[in-house]
């Protein structure tokens, strides 16, 4: 049995919806032309997008004429998602951690940090061994991660936002392992209980971490980039760590 963790019923929340609704759309599009004009990819490749959310990534492809399928945990963001499937695009609710389709795949994508919030190494490692055997032989594998040393000396302990009357405040840290960011939600001047209040977890991951999680599923690692415009990864600058590998 999966145990039952803290993204299961955050990501199904509204809260978590209307917190990050004003997600930057325009850069996701740019960011998925210069992608696929850097992996060159077949007009009839099959892609799939691992935590897709509401899909606005799987539609991008989609959109470029490609064969696209988006998996995701959450049963609100698939249900909204499900709303844009076409012939070329279509939605599932997935748990990465679960095997899906076997050697199905050109590309598997995994973007904007969907990756790093379980409670083991067994069960990271796992997961990564389910996205690689979603490849056929030669699939390329991307992972947009956060760059670990970018957010660490960056990190705002404490932050108010208000959006359509309620109120986040959002408290940040970290420890050796991990970083953690807890929501607080007060609504009409009241604050939830304790027990509703969400706390995201995501691992500090390096380089070699998903070097060494690759490797142990016959993938290497082929390049890496530092942002949305695909420059070069640089450990202390770079606010984001983009993972190309190959499936042997």
């Amino acid at each position: 049995m999966i145990e039952k963790a803290w993204f299961k019923d955050w990501f199904n929340s509204p809260y978590y919806h209307l917190l990050y609704q004003n997600r930057n759309d325009q850069e996701a599009l740019a960011f998925i032309n210069r992608l696929i004009e850097y992996l060159n990819p077949s007009k009839n490749a099959m892609m799939l997008d691992m935590a897709c959310g509401k899909g606005r990534h799987s539609k991008a492809l989609a959109d470029m004429g490609f064969e696209v399928t988006g998996v995701d945990l959450s049963e609100a963001s698939i249900e909204h998602a499900s709303f844009q499937q076409t012939e070329k695009l279509h939605f599932y609710q997935h748990d990465m951690r679960l095997p899906f389709r076997i050697n199905y795949y050109d590309y598997v994508f995994n973007f904007f940090t969907s990756f790093g919030y379980f409670k083991t190494q067994r069960e990271h490692n796992n997961a990564i061994k389910n996205i690689v055997q979603n490849l056929k032989k030669d699939g390329v594998f991307v992972i947009d991660y956060l760059n670990v040393q970018y957010i660490s000396d960056r990190l705002v302990e404490s932050t108010t936002t208000t959006k359509e009357g309620i109120e986040f405040l959002v408290t940040k840290w970290e420890d050796e392992k991990h970083f953690f960011k807890q929501i607080q939600i007060s609504e009409n001047g009241s604050h939830t209980l304790e027990e509703n209040a969400y706390t995201e977890r995501v691992a500090k991951f390096s380089l070699l971490d998903f070097e060494e999680m690759l490797s142990l599923q016959n993938t290497v690692i082929t390049d890496v980039f530092g942002d949305y415009n695909l420059n070069s990864y640089d450990t202390i600058i770079s606010p984001r760590m983009i993972i190309v590998a190959k499936k042997l």
